[in-house]
């Protein structure tokens, strides 16, 4: 860790010097530029969820398997994730620091605890931005047939579908990722601008299908499978309202963020959560037809065509790929900003380069490149088959899961304990606190989150390799933790034995005198 130099702090304006007096309370020093209002604040977490990109993505597989019930799963993930954020907000007032996952897990547990949440957070978060990524198939060539580079069949899951996402995704992960390499202001003004269109056009799509709407809400209680594939079609929900952490997350680069961080978590996930269930339901109402196969092929993108003309249809199509372009820059920011709180810990391998922040821009290089390689090869395997774009989709959201309950775990331990701080946030009010509801709400988040884990990574060969003679597709979620976790423990073990020499040999000295 680095202290912050008080000469540092005393050549900023009041409120930043406060902000940084705190940071340097935590060891270290303020090299991100604090730059981001409530605002900008609540818009990171907004664009990782973004409703627009996942709703439109995920859809077609959520009524493929849950028909017109798999409505239900959104209110109910919404609710669960809900538990999740009110306690991740507790934590974005006491510890507003960026890597949020890795840097609440290490106070809440100890550090080897807490590496490995922020290891498996980041893995998952790099897995995500691939995932969004691959968003634009289902988007773009419903605008324009020129936008289908490869082939001739558009849908996510053919072969020619599989490889022109990949194509799309690898162009989109160089542009965010040149973005991402400018001012961070500049990438808060981007953020902004793109949750702003993207809430504008999500409302305005869910009331265009709500008055085209052809059936009444009772489809969603009659229509659809049963349990098993309603568990299915959760994997939808599940994916969307994932990401909210991320107010938190940037909480170096925001002002006030003990008072900011909490609300914005909580505000990000509530309207994204609210507004996806809204657009789901619209979709269902307004569909020509629940039976003729197109929802579970085409999903969103046939209905706002089908309903709306092709014209308005496809104006409102470039509105849901400027969401996905949005997205998948919040999300290598959030994966940056993780990589970069590791590494300043000397957590991870490389890390004086993958620590350092350029005085100019504010933002960290080198982790923003690493990110946007490591995306753009994983979209690699999308080539070699179309189940790798569902193995993807669900593998960073059971990361993502496990990593949360990482969290909630050693809070629940703490706060039985009695041993989560209190205190004030900037403005002199004590700090969010979930109060006498603290410990029902934080067992509850802990519980749903490992069992939608499970869920999610189940190996279901009818779901992750319904052709046949692709195991390690219907393994592959459970194989990637195993084997980021090996790869982690290989590395600190690889670590720990290059450093007991060093260690020895500094004691020497001390020894003989």
């Amino acid at each position: 860790m680095t202290a912050t130099a008080p000469s540092d702090i005393g050549s900023q304006p009041t409120d930043d010097r406060r902000d940084a007096a705190a940071l340097a309370g935590f060891g270290y020093r303020q090299e991100l530029h604090r730059s981001m209002g409530r605002y900008a604040s609540f818009a990171a977490g907004f664009s990782f969820i973004s409703v627009l990109t996942t709703v439109f993505q995920f859809f077609a597989f959520g009524y493929s398997f849950g028909g017109p019930r798999f409505f239900w799963t959104w209110p109910a993930v919404l609710l669960g994730q809900l538990l999740v954020a009110a306690c991740f907000a507790e934590l974005a007032a006491r510890y507003p620091l960026s890597g949020a996952v890795y840097q609440w897990a290490s106070r809440l547990g100890n550090a080897v605890f807490g590496w490995y949440a922020g290891w498996i957070m980041v893995l998952g978060q790099i897995v995500v931005v691939a995932a969004a990524a691959l968003a634009l198939q289902v988007v773009l060539p419903a605008v324009w047939s020129g936008f289908q580079l490869v082939g001739t069949d558009t849908s996510p899951v053919s072969a020619d579908g599989a490889a022109n996402a990949a194509v799309l995704g690898i162009a989109l992960l160089t542009l965010t990722t040149v973005v991402n390499l400018l001012d961070n202001r500049v990438m808060s003004v981007v953020n902004r601008v793109g949750v702003t269109a993207e809430i504008a056009g999500a409302v305005l799509i869910v009331v265009l299908l709500f008055t085209h709407a052809g059936r009444g809400p009772s489809v969603t209680v009659h229509g659809g499978g049963g349990a098993s594939a309603v568990f299915v079609g959760s994997f939808a929900a599940a994916y969307v309202m994932i990401g909210f952490d991320s107010a938190g997350e940037m909480s170096e680069e925001t002002r006030h963020p003990r008072r900011v961080a909490p609300r914005t978590v909580l505000w990000a996930l509530a309207s994204a959560g609210l507004l996806a269930s809204l657009l789901v339901l619209a979709g269902l109402l307004a569909a020509p037809s629940l039976t003729d196969g197109h929802l579970g092929r085409d999903g969103l993108s046939y209905v706002l065509t089908s309903r709306l003309g092709g014209t308005l249809g496809r104006v409102l199509l470039c509105d849901v790929a400027m969401a996905v372009a949005v997205a998948t820059l919040a999300i290598q920011t959030s994966a940056t900003r993780m990589i970069f709180s590791m590494a300043r810990d000397r957590a991870l391998p490389f890390s004086r380069t993958l620590g350092r922040v350029s005085p100019s821009t504010g933002q960290p290089a080198a982790p923003v490149v690493v990110v946007g390689v490591l995306s753009a090869a994983l979209l690699v395997l999308s080539f070699a088959s179309p189940e790798a774009w569902l193995a993807i989709g669900t593998t960073c959201i059971v990361m993502l899961y496990l990593a949360y309950a990482m969290v909630t775990g050693p809070q629940l331990v703490r706060r039985l304990r009695g041993q989560l701080p209190s205190g004030t946030d900037e403005s002199g009010k004590p700090l969010f606190s979930l109060g006498r509801w603290g410990v029902p709400v934080n067992a509850l988040a802990l519980v749903y989150g490992l069992a939608m884990a499970v869920n999610l990574a189940w190996p279901r060969a009818a779901v992750y390799d319904p052709a046949g003679g692709h195991w390690y597709f219907q393994w592959f979620s459970p194989l990637f933790v195993a084997g980021s976790l090996a790869v982690g423990l290989a590395w600190r073990t690889l670590r720990l034995r290059r450093a007991r020499p060093s260690a020895e040999a500094a004691a020497l000295p001390e020894a003989a005198g």
